[in-house]
């Protein structure tokens, strides 16, 4: 992984839950159930991602930071 924004996404059953969007290494595999996964294994259950989207890039701002409303809008 090279890099991950996490958002909260709506949830039907506790109001949110958490969603990452990734960015793959160049010449690195995973699909979002093996990211999933992973990271029930080695994190907490509140903060491992119910959902994973594979990104090529992230909306950034001008100083570099991620826009994350961009990526709650969709």
């Amino acid at each position: 992984v090279s890099l991950v924004a996490v958002i909260g996404a709506p949830d039907e059953r506790f109001g949110e839950e958490v969603k990452a969007f990734v960015i793959l290494k160049e010449g690195a595999a995973a699909t979002p159930q093996e990211i999933v996964a992973w990271s029930r294994e080695n994190m907490a259950a509140y903060k491992y991602p119910r959902q994973v989207e594979i990104c090529e890039s992230l909306p950034m701002s001008a100083t570099g930071k991620i826009l994350k409303r961009a990526l709650r809008s969709g």
